[in-house]
C-alpha cells in the first residue's frame, strides 16, 4: 500500500494538505510486523498510524475488530475518537469507531464484546481485561493492527509491561497482527523498538523530519527566585503578564500540590478576571472534562496543570507553555513544550520558571539539552514478576492453559525476553499455592493442574475477583472529596487518606483551586463546605514526585567545571563565585563533602548529585553508619543534589562511610524493618493478586489494605524470607523509592575520590538546604547525649549533683 485512494486524495486536497513523507512511508511499510514512528508533536503521527487502517477498511468488507488503538490516557482515547470521526464522516467511510475505558458504561462494554467496532480505542488496563474473557478468541477474530500511542510514556512504567504481555496474548490469538508504535520523544529508539516487537522479530524505526527547534527561554522576573521552596510565588506577576499577551497558555507543574498553590496565587493576582482553569489527576473527572471542553472551545486563557496534560491531546490554540520548577527530565520537558503551536513545522514556544536559586542552574542545563536534542532516560530493567503473576491469572480467567505454551508466549514480550523458566515456574507456583508459607490457606490456592497437564482456575467464580483487581496503577490511599449537601454534594476530587487523617472539623485546604472547610468523614467520603476566609492547608495528592535525571545532574556538574557562566543571571553567578571563594564547586570525578560547625551542631554536606530518592536513601544509610562510628548524628535533609547531616561530632574521615559493600549490607538490614519495604510490598502484592482491594461487596480502605499487607509481610519475612513476593519487593524498592542504583552509579563515578573540606562556617551552596522541608530526625546516641546534658544542666540549676539523683 503506497498510494492514497481518490477519496483520501480529495480529502487532503480540500484542506490544502499534502501527505507528509513519514505518513507515506507508513503506508508503504504497512505490512511490516512492527513499526516505530518517531515524529514531532503536531506532525500528524496519529493519522500516519491510522491511514493504513482507514484505507484498508474503505476498500474492504471487513467485519468485526480491525484495529486497536492503545493510549496511556482515557482522555487521549476520547480525543482521538473525536479527531478520527471527522475524516471518516467527511469521506463517508463505513467505519465504526468506539472507545472503551474505565469511564465506559457496562451496557456499552457488553455490546462491544458481542459486536466489536472496526476500531477500538482503549487503555492497557481495558485491553488486559478484554483478553481475560473466555470469548476472547471471538472478540479479537480478524484483528489486523495494534497502534500504541505515546509509547515512550508506557515504556517507563509497569503499565507498559502489562501491555506487552497483552500484545503477546493477542499475537497468539491473531498470528498476523501488525504492531505500530508512535511517539515524539524517544531517547533510545532501538530499546523502544525491542519493547514493541514480538521477540525476536525486528522492528523498523522511522524517523520523521524533527521540524524547527522550539523557541524556549527563561522567564525574566523582577524578583530573584528564593533560596528554597517550589511555589514560584515570585514569578506570579511575570506569568500573569505572559497570559495576557498570549491566546492560551499551559502552565505545567511537577506536583499536584504545587499546581494547587500556584493556581490560587495566580487567581488572587488575576485583576483582569481572565478565565483560568486547573487540571490534575486528583480532581473529579467531570471537572477535568469541563476544563478540557472549555480549552478545546478556546474559552480559557490559561490552564494550570500537571502530567495529566503531558501527552498528545490536541488543545487547539495553545501558543505558550510555561514550566514552573525545574523539569527534572529533558524528555518530559520536550513533551510539554510540544503542547504549544501543535502544528507541523511551527516552532513551539515555552518559558522555564525556576522555583528556587538552584533550579536556575538546572533550568539552564535543561535548555542546553533541548538545544542539543539530547533526551534523557534510565535503562529499562527486566519485566517485573508481579505483573507476570497477574498475567498468569488473567490467562487462567480465559480458560485452561499449558505452562509450556504460556512460557513460550510470555518470552515473546520484549520486557520478558530474558525470563528464565525457573522464574516463570516460581510465578506459576505462587499463583497456584501462594508460596510455601501460605499454601495451607485456601484463599491463595487459585490454580490447579488437571491430570492432562493443563492449568486452570481452582474455582471459576474467582475470575470475577481477579478481573475486579486487574491493573498496575496503585491509588490505594485516596478518599473522595464532596461538598456537603443533604442528598450528596458535588464531587471535587480525591485526597490522600493520610492527609485526611490529619484534619479536624474547621480545617481548610485547597482542592481544584477552591478553599474548602473540612466538616467530617462520612462513608469513606470527605465532606467539605466552601470557605474563602481562611488560609488553607495544602492537600497531599497521590502522584509522581520526579527526581532529577542522571543526564541533567551530569550537565550541572559540567557547568560547574566552567570558568564562568555568562548564560546565568548575575545573582546566580555571584552565588557560585562566592562558593568557589570559601570552598569549591562539586566535580564530576569526585565527591565533595563540606564539614562545618553551626549553632552548636556539626554539619556535613554531601554533594552526591544522585537524585532526591537516592540522596534520601544515602542520608539514611550514612546516619546509620555514623551512629555505629559514635559520630552521634541527629538528623538529615536531602535534595536532588545533596544531603545535609547534622550531629554532635565532626566528620573527619568519610572513607569508612562510603564502602560499597558496607552500604549495601546496611541497606539490606535497614530495608527489612523499614516502612518503605512494607509500602512497596503492598503495591506488588496487590498487582500479583495476593491482596484484593476490590471485592463484590466494597472496596477496602487504605488502612484496611495496609493492615492486611503488613500482617502478610511480617509473616513472610519471619517464616518464608525467600518468598517470591519478598524478592519482588526488594527489587522494586531498590530501583524505586530507594533508588540504590543511582548511589552505585555515584560511587562508580567518583572511583574512591572523596574530597572532605573542613570549613569554619556554612557555605553558599549548603545554605539553601537549611531551608528545606522534610527533615528526617535520627533517634540514637546523639539524642541520648542531648538528654543527658539537659539533665545535668537542670540538676546544676537545682543545686544537685548527679549522684544525689537516683
Amino acid at each position: 500500500m503506497s498510494a492514497l485512494p481518490p477519496a483520501f486524495l480529495d480529502w487532503f486536497s480540500a484542506r490544502g494538505w499534502d501527505i507528509h513523507p513519514h505518513q507515506r512511508t507508513m503506508l508503504e511499510r504497512s505490512d511490516a510486523s512492527a513499526l516505530l514512528l518517531i515524529a514531532p508533536t503536531g506532525g500528524g503521527k496519529t493519522l500516519a498510524g491510522f491511514l493504513p487502517t482507514l484505507i484498508d477498511l474503505a476498500s474492504d468488507t471487513h467485519t468485526g475488530l480491525h484495529t486497536i488503538y492503545i493510549s496511556p490516557l482515557k482522555a487521549l482515547a476520547a480525543d482521538i475518537r473525536r479527531n478520527l470521526t471527522t475524516p471518516v464522516a467527511e469521506m463517508g467511510l463505513p467505519v465504526r469507531i468506539e472507545d472503551r475505558t474505565g469511564d465506559t458504561s457496562q451496557s456499552v462494554k457488553r455490546r462491544q464484546r458481542a459486536d466489536p467496532p472496526h476500531i477500538l480505542l482503549t487503555t492497557p488496563e481495558s485491553l488486559a481485561l478484554l483478553t481475560s474473557y473466555e470469548d476472547a478468541p471471538r472478540i479479537f477474530k480478524g484483528l489486523k493492527r495494534v497502534v500504541v500511542d505515546e509509547i515512550h510514556a508506557l515504556a517507563e512504567s509497569k503499565r507498559g509491561d502489562q501491555l506487552m504481555l497483552a500484545l503477546a496474548r493477542l499475537q497468539t490469538l491473531c498470528p498476523d497482527m501488525r504492531r505500530v508504535g508512535l511517539s515524539a520523544t524517544v531517547e533510545d529508539p532501538p530499546a523502544i523498538a525491542r519493547l514493541l516487537a514480538r521477540h525476536p522479530d525486528p522492528c523498523e524505526v522511522l524517523l520523521a523530519d524533527p521540524g524547527p527547534d522550539p523557541d524556549i527561554a527563561m522567564l525574566q522576573t523582577d524578583a530573584p527566585p528564593p533560596w528554597a521552596g517550589g511555589g514560584a510565588a515570585h514569578a506570579i506577576p511575570a506569568v500573569m503578564d505572559q497570559i495576557e499577551r498570549h491566546n492560551t497558555t499551559l502552565i505545567f507543574h511537577n506536583t499536584r500540590a504545587q499546581a494547587e498553590i500556584f493556581f490560587r496565587n495566580l487567581w488572587l493576582a488575576n485583576d483582569g478576571n481572565l478565565p483560568i482553569g486547573i487540571h490534575h489527576g486528583s480532581l473529579d473527572r467531570a471537572q477535568r472534562q469541563r476544563v478540557e471542553a472549555a480549552m478545546q472551545r478556546g474559552e480559557l486563557r490559561a490552564i494550570v496543570c500537571t502530567g495529566s496534560l503531558d501527552l498528545g491531546i490536541d488543545w487547539g490554540d495553545v501558543d505558550l507553555v510555561i514550566q514552573i520548577g525545574a523539569p527534572k527530565n529533558v524528555k518530559r520537558l520536550v513533551q510539554r513544550i510540544g503542547r504549544a503551536n501543535h502544528r507541523y513545522n511551527a516552532p513551539s514556544k515555552a518559558l522555564l520558571v525556576p522555583a528556587n536559586r538552584f533550579e536556575v542552574i538546572e533550568c539552564h542545563a535543561a535548555l542546553q539539552a533541548v538545544t542539543e536534542h539530547a533526551l534523557d532516560g534510565e535503562p529499562r530493567g527486566a519485566g517485573p514478576l508481579d505483573v507476570l503473576c497477574q498475567q498468569i491469572l488473567i490467562t487462567a480467567c480465559a480458560g485452561s492453559f499449558a505452562a509450556d505454551a504460556l512460557y513460550a508466549e510470555v518470552i515473546t514480550a520484549g520486557p520478558y525476553a530474558a525470563l528464565t523458566r525457573a522464574d516463570f515456574e516460581a510465578c506459576l507456583d505462587f499463583c497456584a499455592t501462594g508460596g510455601y508459607a501460605l499454601r495451607a490457606y485456601d484463599q491463595w490456592q487459585r490454580l490447579i493442574q488437571r491430570p492432562c497437564g493443563l492449568w486452570q482456575l481452582r474455582d471459576p467464580r474467582s475470575a470475577r475477583l481477579i478481573r475486579m483487581n486487574l491493573g498496575t496503577i496503585q491509588d490505594s490511599d485516596l478518599l473522595k472529596v464532596r461538598l456537603r449537601r443533604t442528598r450528596g454534594g458535588k464531587p471535587l476530587g480525591e485526597i490522600e487518606e493520610a492527609f485526611a487523617a490529619t484534619l479536624t472539623p474547621g480545617d481548610t485546604f485547597l482542592i481544584g483551586g477552591h478553599v474548602v472547610r473540612y466538616e467530617g468523614l462520612r462513608e469513606m467520603t470527605v465532606e467539605v463546605t466552601r470557605d474563602k476566609g481562611h488560609k488553607p492547608k495544602i492537600a497531599t495528592f497521590s502522584g509522581t514526585k520526579f527526581a532529577t535525571s542522571t543526564q541533567l545532574s551530569q550537565r550541572i556538574l559540567d557547568m560547574f567545571a566552567q570558568d564562568d557562566w555568562p548564560a546565568l543571571p548575575d545573582h546566580t553567578r555571584e552565588w557560585l563565585r562566592l562558593q568557589q571563594q570559601v570552598s569549591r564547586l562539586p566535580e564530576r570525578g569526585s565527591l565533595l563533602i563540606e564539614s562545618f560547625p553551626h549553632e552548636g551542631r556539626e554539619y556535613a554536606c554531601i554533594y552526591g548529585f544522585a537524585g532526591r530518592n537516592a540522596q534520601q536513601t544515602l542520608g539514611l544509610l550514612l546516619t546509620n553508619r555514623m551512629e555505629a562510628l559514635d559520630l552521634a548524628p541527629l538528623g538529615f535533609v536531602s535534595t536532588d543534589y545533596a544531603t545535609l547531616i547534622w550531629g554532635l561530632e565532626p566528620l573527619t574521615d568519610p572513607g569508612p562511610l562510603f564502602d560499597p559493600a558496607d552500604l549495601r549490607a546496611g541497606l539490606d538490614v535497614w530495608l527489612m524493618g523499614n516502612a518503605v519495604m512494607k509500602r512497596t510490598f503492598r503495591a506488588s502484592a496487590t498487582i500479583a493478586g495476593l491482596i484484593n482491594r476490590n471485592t463484590p461487596q466494597a472496596r477496602k480502605s487504605g488502612r484496611q489494605a495496609t493492615f492486611s499487607s503488613d500482617i502478610l509481610y511480617d509473616t513472610l519475612a519471619r517464616y518464608d524470607p525467600d518468598h517470591l513476593l519478598l524478592r519482588i519487593t526488594r527489587n522494586e524498592a531498590m530501583r524505586g523509592l530507594v533508588d540504590f542504583g543511582r548511589i552505585e552509579e555515584m560511587i562508580a563515578r567518583i572511583n574512591g575520590r572523596i574530597d572532605l573540606l573542613r570549613l569554619p562556617r556554612v557555605t553558599p551552596l549548603a545554605a539553601p538546604l537549611f531551608l528545606e522541608v522534610g527533615r528526617t530526625p535520627v533517634e540514637g546516641a546523639g539524642v541520648e547525649r542531648l538528654m543527658e546534658e539537659e539533665t545535668r544542666r537542670l540538676m546544676r540549676a537545682a543545686g544537685l549533683d548527679s549522684s544525689q539523683v537516683s
